[in-house]
């Protein structure tokens, strides 16, 4: 199995499956494709994990692409614009990612919800309590709006972060929710009254343009009905 991405801030994956490959992905995730691919729809899991998947941004139904014979192509697109990022896992390791950043794996990933352990990281994170668990063997996409900047934090080394930013991270990284300090920040700082610290070690994926900001900028362009 091979894959191409390509574009800039609309960018599409395009996975060559060769006989007996096989990918899943979230229920109408698929763009288009080619040649003899089989596909099969289900809950992969059962009910409970399909419900379960469902609360983390994805859908209820997961759909699984097999090559049949010879090669074939089929093509993936984000729901919006910015980075498809490829994850490369070993076995039974693990990334930690934003609500529905998944975008399509190898059938031998495993997908799963990660609830946030702690009251306030899930009250005050800007994503709330319920994230997504990709585990090894295998490739996963993730889908991620804006650009990504990945940075390596060693042991104790700390970054702080508006929550909305974060796009997936090691589940070596401590993730806490810190109130930001002094009356006037709070009130004129324009960055809420939490940040996120992340601290190493660990890698962590920021993203540039977090979709809440991205439809709170489109709403003050909508037409509003007149009274």
């Amino acid at each position: 199995m091979r894959y191409e991405i390509n574009g800039t801030t609309l960018q599409t994956l395009d996975i060559y499956l060769d006989s007996g490959d096989s990918i899943f992905t979230e229920s109408g995730g698929m763009a288009w494709m080619k040649g003899n691919i089989e596909m099969s729809t289900n809950t992969r899991g059962g009910l409970l994990k399909g419900l379960a998947r469902s609360l983390a941004g994805e859908s209820l139904f997961l759909t699984t692409y097999t090559g049949k014979a010879g090669q074939s192509l089929i093509t993936f697109t984000p729901e919006a614009p910015g980075s498809i990022i490829p994850v490369s896992l070993g076995n039974g390791e693990s990334r930690i990612c934003q609500k529905d950043a998944f975008m399509v794996a190898q059938d031998s990933v495993s997908l799963e919800i990660h609830f946030r352990r702690k009251l306030g990281t899930g009250l005050f994170g800007g994503e709330g309590f319920i994230l997504q668990k990709l585990t090894g063997p295998g490739i996963a996409w993730v889908e991620i709006a804006g650009e990504v900047r990945e940075y390596n934090l060693q042991a104790g080394e700390t970054m702080q972060v508006d929550p909305g930013h974060i796009a997936m991270y090691e589940p070596s990284v401590n993730y806490e929710i810190e109130r930001v300090k002094g009356v006037k920040n709070i009130l004129f700082g324009g960055e809420g009254l939490f940040l996120a610290s992340l601290t190493g070690p660990g890698r962590i994926w920021l993203q540039s343009l977090p979709l809440a900001n991205l439809a709170s900028k489109l709403m003050q362009y909508m037409p509003t009905k007149s009274s």
